[in-house]
């Protein structure tokens, strides 16, 4: 029986074991050890206990930052979830759990990427044969940069491979690069440029741990051996007509543009086509004409001069400037667009009389359309005036069959005479007083006649126009009104000019006259007695003290007088002359001086007097007036009864 018990029992204290191990305190968590997640991405970090039906869960890091995420706890879970995951996100992350008096911990790492998109190619330029180019590889938003890989190839040939093994200073998402320079062939016609780019996280399976672009090189040719070829020459006859066909080698193959070269250098755009005809020429469409192979990377040009034979137009008459008096003028007399000029005469006549003339016998060798000139200088004269100037143009060519062999031009001459001997007359005078009128005539000589403009010149020298009549008047003039007025005299030939200063005088007007601090003062203090006119220029100030013996002038200095401890006999009227050649104002002011004696409350001897006296007076006068009161009641008065007293 015991030995049974015995059995029994360690039988059951076998069970009690294997249950009490089943049900151990036990966490684990998922992901196990550590993660690695793209930025952007939602990561949930979940910790699970055994052997426990509540525990309680805490999360933190290793260095106490902020978690940057949402705990969840559902009975023996608990959830931790970054949405989204980012830089303060990559940490470890400590899980605790606690069950009664046991606690349990685990942690994850949580490592980020940015990897998000293929790498970029960028060209500096276009692939032209012969001319070097710049390729970039960019790869955009990346990190942890320090784990990148690159690679350019161009076809199967490795141009470069770099790392970035640099440390990171911060963390944050870095666009790196690859630069190569190379020089495109005719050999790299069809091939391709790849960038591979590799970020090496071999800690965990993720796609893509690679990416990859390519880009299909296109490369050009310029143009160039440009040719034109013209039928049935480059020298024609009005009327006549012309094809010029051009060619041009590239890649791609160029197009062609034909153009004609304008006067001022620019190109006329006349085609779009390799050939170009031109029929009924007319002298006009002589010049040079342009051909041009253009494709994306170039172009490349060719020129061929066409000549159409003739002599289109009359000479043109020009003349260096206007004709005036007694200065030199050239005359040009030009005969354009000409051909063969070596055979050109022109002739320039003034009146009936022959003042130039000229072969051009030197242009032998010249084969394309000239434009020659005669030029002659002279004086003109006002005798000149209705003279007819002559060019005549004689093109000696008795085989050629067209009409005209002569033209000439012809132009009336006209000499202007510069405006001069300018006057003005000013009525009654220039020196005016304020209201009064003045009128002001201005003539100039010339030819044409002047146009006569008046302006007044302001204080900056600059004019300010006021009249175009010959006369300019001001009524009930101020003093505003003074200043230099200037009269001009303009035609075609010139400008003369005369001035005349208007004064306009005004008498002396607003005077003040002030005493400084006051008009009343006490013996000893400082007076500054002070005489102001209004803005009326050259004004003369004499300042005076008024007395009965004759006024005494004061020296004073602009206007002011001061007088320094002031005594009793400076009190008196003081006067103020303001005048000038119009007329004259005057101002005055009393000024009061008072004694200062030792006390605050000071009295004269005089005042002494004057009370001791009227404590006197005053009472004698009341007597006076009560006996006259009863006299009047008795019909008479008696000084002798009115002193008797009564007992």
């Amino acid at each position: 029986m015991p030995r049974k018990m015995f059995v029994i029992f360690g039988a059951s204290n076998i069970l009690w074991m294997v249950f009490t191990v089943s049900q151990a305190f036990k966490i684990e968590t998922f992901p196990e050890n550590k993660i690695v997640a793209q930025i952007g991405d939602v990561v949930s970090l979940t910790c699970r206990t055994t052997g426990c039906e509540l525990p309680s869960f805490s999360w933190r890091t290793h260095l106490d930052s902020p978690l940057n995420g949402q705990v969840r706890n559902e009975g023996s879970n608990s959830t931790l979830t970054m949405d989204p995951v980012g830089f303060r996100n990559e940490y470890s992350y400590l899980c605790t759990a606690i069950c009664g008096s046991e606690k349990r911990e685990k942690g994850i790492q949580v490592e980020i990427y940015s990897f998000p998109k293929d790498p970029e190619i960028h060209l500096s330029g276009p692939l032209e044969v012969g001319k070097p180019v710049t390729v970039t590889c960019l790869v955009p938003d990346v990190y942890p940069f320090d784990r990148l890989e690159m690679n350019l190839l161009k076809g199967n040939h490795l141009l470069q491979n770099k790392d970035f093994v640099e440390p990171m200073e911060r963390k944050s998402l870095e666009t790196k690069s690859l630069e190569v320079t190379f020089t495109p062939t005719n050999e790299d016609i069809g091939k391709a440029l790849v960038c591979q780019a590799k970020l090496h996280i071999d800690e965990i399976d993720f796609k893509p741990k690679e990416r990859e672009t390519t880009k299909k090189l296109q490369v050009y040719i310029s143009p160039k051996n440009t040719v034109i070829s013209v039928n049935p020459s480059t020298r024609l006859q009005e009327g006549g007509s012309v094809t010029m066909t051009c060619s041009s080698e590239g890649l791609p193959a160029p197009q062609i543009f034909w153009s004609k070269k304008l006067d001022n250098g620019n190109l006329q755009l006349l085609s779009g086509n390799s050939t170009l005809t031109l029929i009924a020429m007319r002298t006009e469409d002589s010049g040079i004409y342009v051909c041009e192979g253009v494709n994306q990377v170039g172009k490349n040009g060719k020129e061929v001069e066409l000549i159409v034979q003739a002599f289109p137009r009359d000479p043109e008459i020009e003349m260096s400037g206007l004709p005036v008096n007694g200065n030199p003028v050239t005359i040009s007399c030009r005969v354009p667009n000409v051909y063969p000029s070596d055979r050109l005469e022109i002739e320039l006549l003034k009146g009936e009389s022959i003042i130039g003339n000229k072969n051009f016998l030197e242009n032998i060798d010249k084969k394309y359309l000239e434009t020659e000139s005669l030029d002659m200088t002279f004086i003109p004269t006002t005798e000149d005036t209705g003279t007819v100037l002559v060019c005549l143009a004689k093109l000696h060519i008795d085989e050629m069959e067209f009409e005209p062999k002569q033209r000439q031009s012809t132009q009336t001459l006209y000499v202007n005479v510069a405006p001069r001997d300018t006057t003005i007359l000013v009525s009654p005078s220039s020196i005016l007083e304020e209201g009064s009128s003045v009128n002001m005539t201005c003539s100039s000589n010339g030819l044409p006649a002047p146009k006569i403009l008046w302006s007044r010149q302001l204080n900056n020298g600059h004019l300010q126009p006021l009249s175009e009549n010959s006369t300019l008047t001001l009524t009930s003039t101020k003093m505003e009104d003074s200043g230099v007025y200037v009269c001009e005299g303009i035609n075609q030939a010139g400008i003369d000019r005369k001035e005349v200063e208007l004064i306009i005088q005004v008498a002396p007007k607003d005077i003040q006259l002030t005493a400084f601090p006051s008009e009343s003062v006490k013996e000893g203090d400082t007076v500054i007695i002070s005489c102001t006119c209004g803005n009326v220029p050259k004004t003369w100030i004499i300042l005076k003290k008024k007395a009965e013996t004759g006024d005494t002038v004061l020296q004073s200095r602009d206007g002011a007088y001061t007088i320094h401890k002031v005594q009793l006999e400076d009190a008196g009227v003081y006067e103020c002359e303001s005048k000038n050649e119009v007329g004259l104002q005057l101002r005055s002011l009393t000024l009061d001086v008072k004694g200062r004696g030792n006390y605050q409350d000071y009295f004269s001897p005089e005042l002494l007097v004057l009370y001791c006296s009227s404590s006197l007076i005053i009472p004698a006068i009341g007597m006076i007036i009560y006996f006259a009161r009863r006299a009047n009641m008795k019909g008479s008065y008696s000084l002798v009864e009115a002193q008797k007293s009564k007992v």
